[in-house]
């Protein structure tokens, strides 16, 4: 295992195909973003607002999914923890295919979202087997730079199928490429947690697991940190498209623009690959948390003073979805990997414990933001800001000397 001050350069198989498999969940929200239009007009056209609900229900099951993808690969393996997720991503995916009305699809991407938990959670772990501290950080950095291009094509990608076949065919893609993880994961790589470290599926020794992992005071503070981080994205996420057309009026250039803010952003996770080992995680997050609220503010306060004119207003929005997107490659990497330090023995009970509780609490977070939506940016801006000084706050808790 490589510690702190040692960080050998990875595998390029394994940083690849870890990003493959992180991809799975921006590749199944963004997507899906120029989607919702037609999503609303078909199924949803009395209250088009709830078509964003497509976007948090996946993030839901894969809230749900995460309490079970990590103390499974505890007690399995990490290998058939992720093939067994990626299979039933594929079953929702088809089943979403299938839908016909919109709770029929917000049910069947519930499901999806239950079995993307598995490639997240379960890929942390199989970092954490394999490195640990600043290493790991550094790691996921490098994973996360590759993966930030996934959220730059998907909504191009999602366009162009909508175009070629419709918004149902996307999920045929979404099964292909659940398919080539598979077979990726199930023919290259080693299994990294060895038959002689694994758990029983004991619900006795599951409850001590999880109290030991609750009992831990950085876990607690990474947990609610990255809940508020995330509640801001995947409030953007609901409602960046809708700003785009109802605000701007470039709803047929939106996946151009949201390309250009995902490459822009990747910066953050590539600043972060090359910072982290110097200034420490804790100041790396902080740093982003000052960013977030102040671009969030800068933005509020232009939505409602109205003081910048076209087209500044419009740099204006496309440079605070930089700033938010790039936070979360200087933040969520930090908080898992201290997160995750004091607990190598437990790497998948942690990582499920603190991903479910970060992402469920998110959801609960982002959907009365999406809901707020009203054609502006203003409650979007008003949100995040807060969301963003209230992580600050959290932050200060954190007794820690990464």
């Amino acid at each position: 295992m490589t510690d702190q001050g040692e960080l050998q350069r990875p595998a390029l198989n394994f940083v690849l195909m870890m990003a493959a498999l992180f991809s799975t969940i921006a590749l199944s929200i963004d997507a899906m973003l120029p989607a919702l239009p037609e999503i609303a007009a078909s199924l949803s056209p009395d209250a088009p607002n709830r078509a964003q609900i497509v976007v948090t229900s996946f993030v839901l099951g894969m809230g749900i999914g995460t309490l079970f993808a990590g103390p499974l690969s505890d007690a399995y393996g990490r290998k058939p923890a992720i093939i067994a997720g990626l299979g039933l991503y594929a079953l929702g995916a088809l089943g979403c295919y299938f839908a016909n009305d919109l709770n029929s699809l917000l049910a069947a991407r519930v499901i999806q979202g239950l079995g993307a938990a598995a490639p997240r959670v379960v890929g942390s772990a199989m970092i954490r087997d394999l490195y640990k501290g600043r290493a790991m950080a550094q790691v996921l950095s490098l994973i996360m730079t590759i993966f930030t291009l996934m959220p730059a094509i998907a909504p191009l990608m999602g366009q162009g199928i909508i175009a070629w076949g419709g918004w149902h065919i996307i999920f045929l893609f979404f099964i292909a490429f659940a398919a080539l993880n598979l077979v990726w994961v199930g023919l290259f790589q080693p299994e990294t947690l060895p038959p002689t470290q694994r758990r029983s599926l004991n619900l006795r020794k599951l409850v001590q697991g999880l109290r030991e992992v609750l009992a831990q005071r950085i876990v607690l503070v990474s947990t609610a940190v990255q809940s508020l981080v995330l509640g801001g994205l995947f409030g953007t996420l609901s409602s960046l498209q809708g700003i785009f057309e109802q605000r701007f009026d470039r709803a047929d250039s939106f996946p151009l623009w949201f390309g250009l803010i995902a490459l822009l952003s990747s910066m953050g996770a590539f600043a972060n690959a090359r910072l982290v080992q110097r200034l420490g995680m804790r100041r790396m997050v902080a740093g982003a948390l000052w960013g977030m609220f102040a671009a969030s503010a800068l933005l509020a306060g232009d939505g409602a003073l109205h003081l910048l004119r076209a087209p500044l207003d419009f740099a204006l929005l496309l440079a605070w979805a930089v700033m938010i997107f790039a936070a979360m490659g200087l933040t969520l990497g930090n908080l898992s990997a201290m997160a995750l330090e004091p607990l190598g023995h437990l790497a998948g009970m942690a990582s499920s414990a603190v991903t479910a509780l970060s992402t469920v609490a998110a959801v609960v977070l982002a959907m009365p933001l999406g809901l707020a939506f009203n054609g502006t940016a203003l409650p979007l801006a008003l949100g995040v800001c807060g969301f963003a000084a209230a992580a600050l706050g959290v932050l200060r808790l954190m007794q820690v000397h990464d």
